[in-house]
C-alpha cells in the first residue's frame, strides 16, 4: 500500500468561473471585479504554469480538457467527484451542488484506460443526492492509505452516515471531527477537510485550532501520533491562505515533493518550511485566481490516480 502517487489527473477548465451555487457554504471563495473571459484565461494561465511545474520534478500528469457543453464552473477541483484505489476500484461521489453533479464523466476513464491502468470496479455513492446527503471525495476524506484512516471534518459537504458507509466499503478507521472557521464572528464549518488538513508518509499539516471541540482535537491527534507521523500545526490565518491545502506526491525516481499553491507557501513561518523540508522538497506556483473564485487550491486540483497498471 502506497501514501504517494506519481501519477496525477488534472482538468484544464474551459469555462471557469465563480460558482454561485457552492459560495453558500464554501467562504474561501470571493467575486473579483474582471470580466468572465479575464477569469478564464487567468485561471487557465495557472493551470499550465501548475502542470509544468509538476511535470518538471517528474510528475506524471494526466490532462483532460473540461467540457464546453456543460455548465462546470468547478471542473478543474476532480478530486470531489472520483478516488481511484490500487486495488483497481474507483469510488463516485454525491456532490452539494447540482452543476458540479456535471462533472462526472465516463470518458475519464476511459483515457485512463488507453493509457495502460487497471479499472476493475466502480463503487457508487451518488444515490445519496436523493436524500440530499454529500461526501465530496478526497475533499471531504483525508486518506491515510497505509494507515487505513479517514479523517473526515463533517459539514454540510461531507456526511457521517456516508463516511461510515466508505469505511466499511474501503476498509478504512473513520475519524471524523468538525473543524470551523470564523466568517463573519461566527464559528461555521469548514466546507472541506482538505483546506485544513493534509496528510504526507511521515507528516501530517493540519489547523488544530480549528477544531473547536476538544475531545475530537484529542482524537485527531491520538491517530496522528500513534502512526507515528509529526504534526506540524498551522494557524486558521494560515488555512485562509490555503496552507493545508497541500499534498505529497512522487516525481523522478520516486523522488517525494509536497505541492502548495504560491499564497499557501508564502503564508508558511520559516520554521515550518523547515520541519517540512526535513521531509522532501516543496514545489509551489501561483494560483491566485483558482483560490479566489474557485476557494479551492493546488490539492483540490489534482485526483491521485492509485491504479494498478495492466
Amino acid at each position: 500500500m502506497k501514501q504517494i502517487t506519481n501519477t496525477i489527473l488534472m482538468v484544464r477548465p474551459v469555462s471557469f468561473r465563480m460558482n454561485e451555487q457552492t459560495a453558500v457554504n464554501n467562504y474561501y471563495q470571493k467575486n473579483l471585479d474582471v470580466t468572465p473571459e479575464t477569469v478564464q484565461f487567468r485561471a487557465l494561465q495557472e493551470f499550465d504554469t501548475f502542470v509544468e511545474k509538476l511535470r518538471e520534478v517528474g510528475v506524471n500528469v494526466v490532462v483532460v480538457s473540461d467540457n464546453k457543453d456543460k455548465d462546470t464552473p468547478d471542473s478543474i477541483f476532480p478530486n470531489n467527484w472520483m478516488s481511484f484505489h490500487e486495488d483497481g476500484t474507483i469510488g463516485i461521489y454525491p456532490m452539494f451542488a447540482e452543476n458540479r453533479r456535471l462533472e462526472r464523466r465516463d470518458d475519464i476513464f476511459n483515457i485512463l484506460e488507453e493509457k495502460g491502468y487497471e479499472i476493475k470496479n466502480f463503487i457508487d455513492y451518488t444515490s445519496a443526492e436523493e436524500e440530499e446527503l454529500f461526501l465530496e471525495g478526497t475533499g471531504s476524506l483525508i486518506l491515510d492509505r497505509i494507515n487505513g484512516k479517514a479523517y473526515c471534518s463533517l459539514s454540510p459537504r461531507a456526511d457521517e452516515d456516508l463516511l461510515i458507509e466508505f469505511c466499511e466499503d474501503f476498509e478504512y478507521t473513520p475519524v471524523p471531527f468538525i473543524s470551523y472557521q470564523t466568517v463573519n464572528d461566527e464559528r461555521l464549518p469548514i466546507y472541506h477537510t482538505n483546506v485544513m488538513m493534509a496528510i504526507a508518509e511521515t507528516f501530517a499539516v493540519i489547523c488544530l485550532d480549528s477544531i473547536d471541540d476538544k475531545k475530537e482535537r484529542k482524537n485527531v491527534l491520538k491517530h496522528l501520533k500513534e502512526d507515528r507521523k509529526e504534526v506540524i500545526a498551522i494557524t486558521e490565518k494560515q488555512v485562509n491562505c490555503f496552507a493545508g491545502n497541500m499534498i505529497q506526491v512522487a516525481g523522478k525516481d520516486g523522488e517525494a515533493f509536497l505541492v502548495m499553491s504560491k499564497s499557501a507557501y508564502e503564508s508558511l513561518r520559516k520554521d515550518q518550511i523547515s520541519k517540512l523540508e526535513k521531509h522532501c522538497k516543496i514545489v509551489y506556483s501561483s494560483l491566485d485566481t483558482i483560490e479566489a473564485c474557485g476557494g479551492g487550491s493546488a490539492r483540490c486540483m489534482m485526483a491521485e490516480v492509485f491504479l494498478p497498471k495492466k
